[in-house]
C-alpha cells in the first residue's frame, strides 16, 4: 500500500523520483528476447547496484507501441519500428537507483551499435541499428511517461534493498 501511495505521489510531484529513488524504463526488444539475452541484461543492472521494481514479459499492442514511440511518428522508420516491436515478446522493466536514467543510457550504449563502445550492451551484442536489443528512457520525463504507459502503479514494487548501504554512502 505504501508503494502505491509513493508512486502516486511521485506522479504528482516528479521531484520525488530523484536521488536513489530515480526510476527509469527499460525494455528488452524482441531481438534481445529471442537471442536469450534477458538474463545477461538484467544481471548487468543488478551488478551495477540498481533495484528492479517491475518486470513483465508481454506482447506489446500496436496501440501501446504507437503511444510509446509517438515522438518518432514523423520519422521514416516509425511504422517499421512499431511493427518490429510488436513482432515478439518484450521484457518491460522499471529500475531504480541514483542517476539510473543517465547511467542506464551509458550502460546501453549508442542507438547505432556501430558507435557503441565494447562493454556496453549494444557494443557487446548488436550489429544493426534496427536490432539494437534494448530501449532505455532518455530523460527523467520520458521515464515517467513510459513507466505510466507500460505499468499500473500497483505493479511497481517497493522494497528495501539490504545491499543499499554497501552501494550508497
Amino acid at each position: 500500500m505504501i508503494c502505491l501511495v509513493l508512486t502516486i505521489f511521485a506522479h504528482i510531484f516528479p521531484s520525488a523520483w530523484t536521488g536513489i529513488n530515480e526510476r527509469t524504463f527499460l525494455a528488452i526488444k524482441p531481438d534481445g528476447y529471442q537471442r536469450r539475452l534477458v538474463g545477461e541484461i538484467i544481471r548487468r543492472f543488478e551488478k551495477k547496484g540498481f533495484c528492479l521494481v517491475a518486470l513483465k514479459i508481454m506482447q506489446a499492442s500496436e496501440k501501446l507501441l504507437r503511444q510509446h514511440y509517438i515522438a518518432l511518428q514523423d520519422k521514416p522508420f516509425y511504422d517499421r519500428l512499431v511493427k518490429y516491436m510488436g513482432s515478439g515478446p518484450v521484457v518491460a522493466m522499471v529500475w531504480q537507483g541514483l542517476d539510473v536514467v543517465k547511467t542506464a543510457r551509458v550502460m546501453i550504449g549508442e542507438t547505432n551499435p556501430a558507435h557503441s563502445l565494447p562493454g556496453t550492451i549494444r557494443g557487446d551484442f548488436c550489429i544493426d541499428v534496427g536490432r539494437n536489443v534494448i530501449h532505455g528512457s532518455d530523460s527523467r520525463e520520458s521515464a515517467q511517461r513510459e513507466i505510466a504507459l507500460w505499468f499500473q502503479p500497483d505493479e511497481l514494487v517497493c522494497w528495501q534493498d539490504s545491499a543499499e548501504r554497501w552501494i550508497y554512502e
